[in-house]
């Protein structure tokens, strides 16, 4: 959601930038607050009749999950929607299939969340339908075991892919001793650990009005948002557990480490430090990572490494932003024999890009991809709902995408030569390396021979 985000937000302000000085907002974002006080963001739309409804519980997410019941918040997320107060599970699925309401939830590290679409006629039930999923979830015996077996299927073929072992073992070394090293999507062990009372339990002391956030978008008037969101969220409880500060610096800065596959490529996955969303560079940092390996076959780690080289048929970077901590990650495959020489050029690109300034040209053409770039479409209510979503999970205000155009524009290139110097130190990065590479030096290397948090 929040990649989409991103991007979305960028593109929205090339017609702001364009608009005469009295602009009209880009998105005429109404807050609002129910009588019950829950703060709602909303964009009406009456031109189809369809309302997209978004909302998370900030802070609810895999986090909070004990050691021994890994995959709680997943399996949460898997069940919430198979039966809740007097409809089991397989009569709950069919009343949203024979009214068309499109009902899910999402898990993540931070946040548990969810969507709701509904046709504006079949409103009232939809409303219901949500409503008792939050507030009396079943977690009857026979649909918890079947997603639980789905998860520990789900695990097992994970084992056998590269690039799924490779992300796992960056969460493990790079987050040591947080709960995000932890597995989010469960273990084969700690899966089986995970009660129907373990859900219910979850849901009552961390599903809370004080961590709510809502977005709505579609057919529906101010009032009629309130009363909906009222209906649904108001009976919630009110207060979750104070959450402990679990600020993290990425740890282990510096090594390489190997888990040896018979597989014919390596993956590999580099980390390292990077800004908030919230830090002056921010936008200086976007731009230096679209030049350096963002923007596909744009960037200079592709242009380089794939085209010139051959190495590889895709190398990629990409900011990311949790709410413990924040980094920037590169991620690749090869031959196993070309691991060194790979290495080797994704740290040139990165020196290069540190000692030699960006040109007027090469600043201009990746601002104007990011604010050119619409992959999304303004008329879809889920796509808005979304976007209002992260905003307000990141703690933007609601004119936030008014103006966004104006970060981007007045980047400099000597901001972005002072945001690479400052980020793009690869011999304080980690890199994990699955596969059987050739000619690396060993003593450099530590190797990791079972799969922590798997099994």
């Amino acid at each position: 959601m929040r990649y989409m985000y991103l991007i979305l937000l960028t593109l929205l302000s090339v017609s702001a930038h364009a608009q005469a000085p009295t602009q009209e907002r880009f998105l005429d974002i109404e807050e609002l607050t129910t009588p019950s006080g829950i703060n709602v963001w909303l964009v009406e739309d009456h031109n189809v009749p369809v309302i997209s409804l978004k909302f998370a519980f900030k802070g609810a997410g895999a986090v909070l999950a004990p050691k021994d019941k890994q995959g709680l918040v997943q399996l949460l997320s898997n069940t919430m929607d198979e039966g809740a107060g007097d409809y089991d599970a397989q009569s709950f699925q069919k009343t949203l299939a024979d009214n068309s309401i499109s009902l899910s939830f999402s898990s993540g590290r931070d946040s548990f969340s969810g969507s709701l679409k509904t046709l504006t006629a079949t409103k009232p039930l939809a409303t219901k339908l949500l409503n008792v999923a939050l507030t009396q979830p079943r977690f009857d015996k026979e649909p918890v075991e079947r997603m639980r077996q789905a998860n520990m299927s789900r695990i097992k073929q994970n084992m056998s892919s590269p690039d799924w072992i490779t992300a796992r073992l960056m969460n493990d070394v790079a987050y040591e001793g947080h709960p995000y090293a932890l597995n989010s999507g469960g273990t084969l062990s700690t899966l089986t650990n995970i009660t129907s009372q373990d859900l219910k339990n979850f849901v009552d002391e961390n599903l809370t009005l004080d961590r709510l956030y809502v977005s709505i978008a579609g057919d529906v008037t101010k009032a009629q948002a309130s009363d909906m969101v009222d209906a649904i969220f108001s009976s919630l409880p009110k207060n979750a557990k104070t959450q402990e500060d679990l600020t993290l610096t990425i740890q282990n800065q510096g090594k390489t480490y190997l888990h040896e596959r018979p597989v014919p490529q390596a993956s590999i996955s580099i980390m390292l430090p990077s800004v908030r969303k919230t830090d002056p560079d921010y936008y200086a940092a976007r731009i230096m990572n679209h030049i350096y390996g963002g923007s596909g076959f744009g960037s200079r780690l592709m242009e380089t490494i794939r085209e010139k080289e051959g190495l590889t048929y895709g190398i990629y970077s990409g900011l990311f932003e949790m709410d413990w901590t924040q980094g920037l990650n590169i991620s690749t495959s090869t031959r196993n024999e070309t691991v060194p020489k790979m290495l080797d050029l994704i740290k040139q690109e990165a020196t290069t890009l540190k000692n030699t300034p960006i040109s007027e040209d090469e600043l201009q053409d990746a601002k104007d991809y990011i604010l050119g770039s619409m992959p999304l479409s303004l008329t879809s209510t889920g796509a808005l709902a979304s976007i209002m979503l992260s905003l307000q999970l990141d703690d933007r205000p609601s004119t936030y995408l008014d103006n966004i155009d104006q970060y981007i524009n007045a980047v400099t290139i000597n901001d972005v030569n002072n945001v690479a110097n400052k980020l793009l130190d690869l011999d304080q990065a980690i890199t994990v390396i699955v596969g059987d590479p050739q000619n690396l030096n060993q003593d450099q290397i530590t190797k990791i021979t079972t799969l922590p948090n798997v099994e």
